[in-house]
């Protein structure tokens, strides 16, 4: 009887929509958004974090889609969907999705929110006082900064910024001059608030508020003084924010993107967002303006900039409605004076957010203040406008230490703040490098240099985050400092090869983006296929943000087809499909998601009891295999490695309050305990308790 050929991995069928799998992602977070457990402003946050992810989405993806379409440039993934089909699905998913969005807000959010006595007060629902009171407030605080816009052959249709809130009028009557204008629009000012708190006392609690759209609604006539308003509708839209700098063309990097940055508010719109009771004549027209067919506009039943209803969570003091507080566990340096001496003693692990981040910021201001440091390297990726961590490094460099620091300027909607600190640090007298042209360098590295006796040693911070302390409120991620030699000689050998441009020398334990961790991934995933196929146990488990590279997905599926169990922690766009028969039968997939965002790249391979461990900062996609410079870490330290096990996977793996599994037709079912007797378990919760200081 013959045996049954081997399965074509080139089968497109066996692939997921990249762009499917995100939406499907962003699904997830508005299930948490539906979820009655959670809190309720914390609901709120999350279903704007879902609008705010649908607006990147659009930004990047689908403009992505359609400038393949515009310059008639076929990009066909694994998955074999052409742009022109892809494009169809994903947006028939989103039409769904943002009508889920706005269900939400209006049957279950604002109802609830109305029995904790927070309230949206609507225009026909202002009493003569709050009339009196928001009459007043549109003349002294809004009228001064709106300019209305005729619409006629002197005055063609205005450039409309990216995101921005828009009305468009429909008007009757003649202008000052005579002249019949039926059409005008007003741009609210980004300056303007889009959530107004009513006086205390004014509303039926003092938790009472009202939409900026609802006030130029209600007042929007006094614009336009002898004319009458027949119609008042928002309308949002949605442009292209991909910036294209051609590095092969240019000279200085940071100027050229300084240049470019205007224009990401003006790129070519991809979404028009439009009040639902906006006649089709308007919709028409701002489609024939904007060049856009009826599946890109998209009719909502509320605010067009749904997002910013985020404000509530911070203008409304009601603890019992949030997440309760926690406190990370205390900084090393709480402990420790000097974060040298333990790290010469041994490595250091912390795991953000439940262990402070703190304990980085400390490393680096003992660095900048230690007279016996010499020299500090460190990467920036993202950091934030003010962050403390580069005020360290300028105060380094003004103490005359040797600072350099690779800013990355491409960081996605970080350019203009990198662009900022870059100059600051060049003031202070650091040395500022942007990278390698045509690689984003995404590695998160620092270096410092210490002179002990006769001696000097290397200390490094390795993590798979950025130095944000904002975000490492919210991300999980793991950082590793030590003082290993042949790692810190490594670290040393990759500042060289960002800012000298020489070639990468033989690195004994990192693994490097864009020259050996695709292939030593591949390499180890195949390592664990021939342990499995000569019968000893094989085991590979893989975290992290996105899974799209088709060679890796490929290796994957002949390890599951040789017997290796492979289980994943795949937060967003996994392009694998697990549990195909024949295929994936031995593959697992799951997404974890709450209150923090997931964002650790751990790779684990058994090795048949020789077992490897890996952190990262990059994920298993094409860009960041190929097109970034990205380092993974091995854990050496046999009880880090095990702690890294239990945290990053075993947990993860056995939640099942906040878990999604990924099913082989792409549709993810969210995990829960199935019965009374099964305790419920979340990895979240279950780290809090472990690790911080709860």
């Amino acid at each position: 009887m013959q045996e049954n050929a081997a399965p074509d991995l080139n089968n497109p069928e066996y692939y997921l929509n990249r762009e499917l799998s995100l939406l499907a992602f962003n699904r997830r977070v508005l299930e948490l958004a539906q979820d009655p457990r959670v809190p309720l402003l914390e609901r709120l946050r999350f279903l704007c974090i879902s609008s705010a992810n649908m607006d990147e989405f659009f930004e990047v993806r689908v403009a992505s889609l359609k400038q393949q379409l515009q310059l008639d440039v076929a990009s066909i993934g694994a998955d074999g969907l052409t742009p022109t089909a892809a494009l169809k699905q994903v947006t028939s998913t989103a039409h769904a999705l943002v009508d889920c969005q706005y269900k939400l807000l209006n049957e279950e959010l604002i109802p609830a929110l109305r029995k904790e006595q927070i309230y949206f007060v609507r225009r026909t629902h202002w009493n003569e006082e709050q009339l009196t009171w928001l009459s007043d407030y549109f003349d002294r605080e809004l009228m001064p900064l709106l300019s209305p816009l005729g619409l006629d052959p002197a005055h063609p249709f205005p450039n409309v910024i990216n995101k921005s809130l828009n009305f468009i009028i429909s008007l009757q009557g003649t202008d000052a001059f005579g002249r019949e204008i039926d059409t005008a629009i007003v741009q609210a000012p980004r300056t303007l608030p889009r959530i107004i708190r009513l006086p205390e006392g004014m509303g039926t609690s003092n938790d009472s508020f009202v939409f900026l759209s609802s006030i130029l609604h209600a007042f929007i006539d006094r614009l336009f003084p002898g004319m009458e308003v027949s119609g008042c509708y928002q309308f949002r839209l949605t442009r292209n924010s991909n910036m294209y700098v051609d590095e092969e063309e240019i000279d200085d990097l940071l100027q050229a993107m300084q240049g470019e940055l205007p224009h990401r508010n003006y790129g070519a719109v991809v979404r028009l967002e439009v009040a639902d009771q906006c006649p089709q004549d308007n919709i028409n027209y701002l489609m024939e303006q904007f060049h856009l067919s009826e599946q890109d506009v998209y009719n909502v039943t509320g605010p067009v900039n749904l997002n910013r209803l985020m404000a509530i969570a911070d203008l409304v003091d009601r603890p019992n409605l949030r997440f309760t507080p926690f406190r990370p566990a205390p900084s090393l340096a709480e402990r420790h004076t000097n974060l040298f001496d333990l790290i010469q003693q041994r490595d250091v692990l912390v795991h953000h957010p439940y262990q402070s981040f703190q304990t980085v910021l400390d490393f680096i201001a003992q660095a900048a203040s230690d007279p016996a440091v010499l020299a500090m390297k460190m990467t920036l990726y993202r950091t934030g406008k003010q962050s403390e961590l580069v005020k360290h490094l300028l105060r380094a460099a003004r103490a005359g230490k040797e600072v350099t620091v690779v800013v990355e300027l491409r960081a996605r909607f970080d350019e203009e703040a990198n662009i900022g600190l870059a100059n600051q640090l060049q003031n202070a007298g650091a040395h500022v490098v942007y990278g390698v042209v045509g690689y984003k360098t995404h590695a998160k590295l620092c270096l410092v240099v210490r002179r002990e006796g006769e001696q000097l040693r290397r200390y490094v911070h390795l993590g798979t985050g950025n130095y944000h302390p904002g975000t490492a409120k919210i991300y999980t991620d793991f950082g590793l400092l030590t003082c290993h030699p042949d790692i810190t000689e490594d670290v040393h050998k990759v500042f060289h090869m960002l800012t000298g441009l020489g070639r990468m020398r033989d690195l004994k334990h990192l693994l490097e983006s864009p020259f050996n961790l695709h292939q030593t991934v591949m390499d180890k995933i195949q390592r664990e296929t021939e342990h499995a196929l000569s019968g000893k146990p094989a085991l590979i488990r893989a975290r992290m943000n996105a899974l799209i590279e088709p060679q890796v997905i490929a290796a994957l599926y002949q390890a599951s087809q040789a017997g290796v169990r492979v289980e994943m922690v795949v937060r967003g766009v996994c392009c694998l499909r697990p549990g195909i028969p024949g295929v994936s039968d031995n593959i697992q997939v799951r997404s974890v998601m709450g209150r923090f965002l997931e964002h650790p790249r751990v790779f684990y391979f058994s090795n048949d009891g020789e077992e490897e461990l890996y952190c990262s900062s990059a994920d298993w996609m094409p860009r960041n295999f190929f097109r970034r410079v990205e380092v993974a870490f091995p854990i050496l330290d046999a009880k880090l490695r095990q702690r890294i096990i239990h945290e990053a996977f075993e947990l993860h793996l056995q939640d099942n309050t906040q878990a999604w599994e990924l099913q082989a037709d792409g549709l993810y079912l969210r995990q829960q305990p199935e019965d009374e007797q099964e305790t419920p378990v979340s990895a979240q919760s279950s780290l809090l308790k472990l690790l911080g200081n709860n």
